[in-house]
């Protein structure tokens, strides 16, 4: 029987124990989402994302299954977790570069080769990470969070996961993005190739997107997700809050501004030095 409909018979049961012969299945499932032969999300042929609900539905699976053990490093460095989601065996032969400082890579993410991931960071369980991307300190990958090729996660950034809804489209974020330090992308946001992010810029489901070049604004339509447009250089802003109160005491709502679309001059700000990675 196919891995797929393995998983969704087990998922199906709802039960709480499983045999070795079952959890040997949700291993070979986990094994499959390392190697980025299964994602959580796949982009169509139309550009649209849409979530495999089946693997995220094993993901769940897999905190049911699991059972609270030691997975401690040595006596200092104590750790406890479920035991069917360990550390990510990664080994010199996946060209992946994690530099030493306190950085975790949970099993059953993707990284590809080329990617480099700056202390301390955390990449979740089944987030897919591209060729060539930087990770930089203090960034989270949430769960199920699929980023491109040559993206640029700087410093403190938070990319949120969607795990639930199983049907939901996880936080996207396309090819040759920047995302700048201290930004935050959460709730499915789709956030389209060689995008920018300028520092601080904080994305959300319910936060409404304002174009001052296009004049248009952009928010998430009802079972859909807010998409950043490809090229967008996205800085935060704020708009005037509306009523008597508000107005008497000048008071504003944060909000993200689109003030240009990329160009070489942008290109050049934001280049990310080969070296590097």
């Amino acid at each position: 029987m196919p891995l797929r409909e393995r998983l969704q018979e087990l998922t199906a049961s709802g039960r709480a124990t499983f045999t070795d012969g079952e959890r040997a299945t949700f291993g070979e499932f986990r094994a499959a989402l390392a190697r980025g032969e299964i994602r959580a999300a796949e982009r169509g042929a139309d550009g649209s994302w849409h979530a495999n609900a089946w693997v995220k539905q094993g993901i769940l699976l897999g905190f049911r299954m699991g059972s609270l053990t030691d997975l401690s490093a040595d006596d200092t460095f104590r750790f406890f977790d479920k035991d069917t989601y360990p550390v990510r065996q990664t080994t010199l032969a996946d060209r992946v570069r994690i530099v030493p400082g306190g950085s975790s890579v949970r099993d059953g993410c993707y990284l590809a080769p080329g990617v480099v991931c700056m202390p301390p960071m955390y990449v979740n369980v089944g987030a897919y990470v591209d060729e060539g991307t930087m990770i930089d300190s203090h960034v989270l990958v949430g769960s199920c969070a699929q980023i491109g090729k040559r993206v640029h996660l700087s410093a403190a950034a938070q990319i949120g996961g969607v795990l639930e809804p199983v049907g939901a489209v996880p936080v996207i974020i396309e090819d040759d993005v920047l995302v700048g330090g201290g930004c935050g992308v959460y709730e499915g946001t789709v956030v389209r190739e060689r995008a920018v992010l300028a520092a601080g810029t904080i994305l959300t489901g319910s936060t409404p997107v304002y174009d001052l070049v296009r004049e248009r604004t952009y928010r998430r339509p009802p079972g859909g997700v807010l998409e950043i447009p490809a090229g967008a250089v996205v800085l935060p802003g704020a708009r005037a809050a509306s009523g008597e109160f508000a107005t008497r005491l000048g008071l504003s709502l944060y909000t993200p501004l689109i003030v240009k679309y990329r160009d070489e001059k942008t290109d050049v700000a934001t280049m990310l030095e080969d070296a590097l990675r």
